[in-house]
């Protein structure tokens, strides 16, 4: 079966212009859960409320293809990045796909949902076609979508610990979520981050560069009210973007996912963790953010960085690293890109064996 996926609206404002937003529409396509019965796994979904209103749609893995073990499994929480969805963890067939890995496994997989993607576009009092609504970006899904995440499942389970995996923004997501919760963070047994995004200083992504000409208000006319891109198109031209790297493999079907534009301008500004910069000293009025300090994060992490990476660039990367005070692990692929890590065809032996070792290591 299939589900039409819904008109999504994008808004945003930018000082001096008017409210300007656009939609694209959706096509057909699988569920998370039609997905993942497909391949033979079991599966249930589930809604999550933060604490701002916004309701998120959960999927869950709950036993491997063949498991017999009925008892409690070791929770692990898998968030994608953006502009992505849950089903970029169960892309590719269950032997390549983190998703089904971890499954098979042994493990209790949680797919999380952003807000503002194709499957979380509810809140108790807002609208999607509402601009109130996408008045978010990564903060917010750091602050309030990972922590309402984190705690429904392990209401759910009754288990006091969760392992968390996130790629770019879902990483970035994660410090937030840890940095701004001790609490939270005393309850997650170790942190996986794959191209983590924390700064995009050397990015040059086309993406990141597309959204720094859309930034300046001298090339955004200023009748521009809303206009209407089709999801073949929209999907064609971003994955382009993201995708000039070491693989383009087309996984259009549920990408992107949607978020706020709010959310896709400030790709180029993950500054809240970079000490100094004129973000900070505009927003803040100091040079150091006074939250996401990535230094007092106590997690064991583990981090993947990609060499070809256009959107987490090496050298960004070897900024993060000196600040992680309890990293366990770091592995560098020379000719991976940003999407290699969720959908390359060679990603189980070269890092999701590693991950299952290490989860094991950190049980």
């Amino acid at each position: 079966s299939s589900r039409e996926r819904p008109a999504i609206c994008f808004h945003i404002y930018l000082p001096g212009m008017f409210l300007s937003s656009f939609t694209f529409l959706g096509r057909s396509s699988l569920r998370t859960s039609e997905i993942i019965r497909y391949h033979g796994f079991p599966s249930e979904e589930y809604e999550v409320t933060t604490e701002d209103g916004y309701i998120l749609a959960f999927s869950r893995i709950p036993a491997g293809r063949n498991s017999q073990n009925t008892g409690k499994k070791p929770p692990v929480l898998l968030h994608h990045g953006i502009l992505g969805d849950a089903t970029h963890w169960i892309a590719n067939r269950p032997n390549n796909s983190l998703g089904f890995v971890l499954a098979d496994a042994g493990y209790d997989v949680w797919l999380g949902n952003s807000r503002g993607n194709t499957w979380s576009l509810k809140h108790k009092t807002l609208k999607p076609c509402q601009k109130e609504f996408w008045q978010f970006s990564f903060d917010e899904i750091g602050k309030y979508d990972i922590p309402a995440e984190l705690n429904f499942i392990m209401n759910k389970t009754g288990q006091k610990n969760v392992y968390y995996i996130g790629h770019s923004e879902g990483s970035a997501a994660g410090f937030i979520a840890f940095s701004t919760y001790p609490d939270l963070s005393q309850k997650i047994k170790a942190f996986f981050a794959l191209a983590p995004v924390i700064t995009t200083t050397h990015a040059t992504s086309p993406l990141v560069m597309f959204t720094q000409v859309l930034t300046q208000q001298q090339y955004v006319s200023q009748g521009l009210r809303s206009f209407i891109l089709s999801q073949r198109w929209i999907s064609a031209f971003i994955t382009f973007l993201l995708c000039l790297q070491s693989r383009t493999d087309s996984y259009i079907g549920h990408y992107p996912a949607g978020t706020s534009v709010q959310n896709i301008l400030r790709a180029d500004q993950f500054q809240a963790f970079d000490y100094g910069c004129k973000e900070n000293v505009e927003k803040y009025n100091q040079t150091a953010p006074p939250v996401y300090k990535i230094e007092e994060i106590k997690i064991p992490i583990a981090v993947w960085s990609g060499g070809q990476d256009k959107f987490a660039d090496p050298k960004d990367m070897a900024k993060l690293l000196p600040r992680i005070t309890n990293l366990i692990y770091h592995e560098h692929f020379p000719i991976w890109g940003h999407l290699d890590f969720i959908w390359g065809l060679d990603a189980t032996e070269k890092m999701y064996l590693k991950i299952i070792e290490l989860l094991k290591k950190y049980h």
